[in-house]
């Protein structure tokens, strides 16, 4: 006699309502693709492009301004032509695109790390502390995001005038990260704030679970649903952020461009016929984000029964 065994994680998501909703969604899979293809030229940059864009060793200014290899005057070596110091743009976007999505998710996972557990300390514990955290929100929320982390990454700045880039890394990071903890924190007091009167959550404090581990075990379980929703669309919205700011000079360290430097410098030559400096940077960035807020969409139809 044989005994049935319970199915394992993976069985049971590829068996899922969102696993099904993903399969059916053509928008979804090609956006997954996209974005897919983009990580991983991005996380594979040295052994995927063609060229090392910022080992000056290598750059010759013979080749600077060269345009894409189909149009007039390009070269096979340069498939989307270089930039005013000889860098190959294929393999900038690509060590560029690292930067850009390496500041968007530390952002946005230190945001939902603040978010989430000032969210679930208002909306368990309320009374004062309820009123504290929301009245933070709203000054928070009373000034433009792109202002706040302007400010936060000019202040750094000018306290470490000689930081290292690692630092310099870190307050951008920052000031991205401290305007958007907000959304998360009312998003999760609004659940939490349903969740708590629930009957599981009575039935641990009549046993005697701490707090502490009610919040963490039992309510944050179930109010992560609108955190991952949320997380996914704003990636897109850090990584144009950390583009603008990058864009205005106050991004991250000019030794280490991202893809907002790469339009910024090839700015400087859209009107003098160079276009493609500029063009293919701010198309890579546009692939990214429309890419991760379709998947973000989905999601959030997937996770919501009443959508479906």
């Amino acid at each position: 006699m044989t005994t049935a065994t319970a199915p394992g994680a993976w069985a049971r998501f590829l068996d899922g309502d969102v696993w099904h909703s993903f399969r059916s969604s053509p928008v979804a899979i090609g956006a997954a693709l996209v974005a897919a293809v983009c990580i991983f030229c991005a996380l594979f940059a040295n052994w995927v492009a063609p060229h090392n864009p910022f080992d000056l060793a290598t750059l010759e200014l013979a080749d600077a301004r060269l345009p894409p290899a189909w149009d007039v005057g390009g070269s096979a070596k340069y498939m989307l032509g270089t930039d005013d110091q000889g860098r190959d743009i294929l393999s900038a976007l690509m060590y560029g695109a690292r930067i850009s999505l390496l500041v968007g998710i530390a952002s946005v996972a230190l945001s939902v790390v603040v978010g989430v557990g000032l969210g679930l300390l208002s909306g368990f514990v309320g009374g004062k502390t309820d009123a504290f955290i929301m009245r933070v929100c709203d000054v928070m929320l009373s000034f433009p995001s792109i202002l706040i982390a302007l400010l936060i990454d000019g202040v750094g700045r000018a306290m470490f005038p000689n930081a290292h880039d690692t630092l310099a890394f870190a307050v951008l990071v920052l000031a991205i990260a401290l305007p958007g903890w907000v959304q998360y924190a009312r998003t999760v007091r609004g659940s939490t704030l349903v969740e708590r009167n629930k009957e599981y959550v009575q039935a641990a404090r009549v046993v005697g679970v701490a707090p502490l581990r009610i919040m963490s075990r039992h309510v944050l379980p179930n109010v992560m649903g609108p955190v991952l929703v949320l997380a996914t669309i704003q990636v897109a919205t850090a990584i144009l952020t950390e583009a603008t700011l990058s864009f205005l000079g106050v991004g991250v360290p000019p030794t280490q461009p991202s893809l907002g430097t790469l339009i910024r410098v090839g700015n400087d030559f859209l009107f003098s016929g160079e276009w493609w400096i500029t063009i293919f940077p701010g198309l890579m960035l546009v692939l990214i984000a429309l890419s991760v807020n379709l998947l973000g969409d989905w999601l959030r139809d997937a996770l919501n029964p009443r959508l479906r």
